[in-house]
């Protein structure tokens, strides 16, 4: 008999994954900063600025009060899809997965998230295992 794998339901929306991806994708773009005594604005500076990795980024405070604003289950299910994309585990883990991210949720979600290299990959890389496309 084959046994197969079965899609985990996901508390979090599509729509809400791929809003992360957009913008962890945006955040992991940023560099960091080359002169942080700058007084110049960003448009006397070719804008570059925008690409550095400020602590007041807006990307990182419109990415970090969404992750927040979820309900528990989303954000356990979020930390769940981005161990799965990282490769901790398949699947057939996901059982075992989400139980462990439940057990080390905590209120710095967004904090241990954001702190995360390429998160947005990871996203996109468990959207694909799970047969959902990143991009609808």
């Amino acid at each position: 008999m084959i046994e197969t794998t079965r899609t985990p339901d996901l508390s979090i929306s599509s729509d809400k994954l791929r809003f992360i991806i957009a913008k962890a994708h945006e955040f992991d773009v940023k560099d960091v900063v080359t002169d942080p005594g700058d007084a110049s604005n960003a448009a006397d500076d070719a804008m570059l600025s925008v690409l550095e990795d400020h602590p007041d980024d807006p990307v990182v405070q419109e990415l970090s009060g969404f992750i927040r604003a979820l309900t528990e289950d989303e954000q356990i299910d979020l930390v769940t899809l981005v161990w799965l994309g990282r490769g901790d585990g398949a699947i057939e883990d996901w059982d075992e997965l989400r139980a462990e991210a439940a057990r080390a949720r905590n209120n710095r979600t967004a904090q241990y998230l954001l702190g995360m290299p390429l998160l947005g990959s990871h996203l996109e890389d468990a959207l694909s295992e799970l047969g959902i496309s990143p991009e609808d």
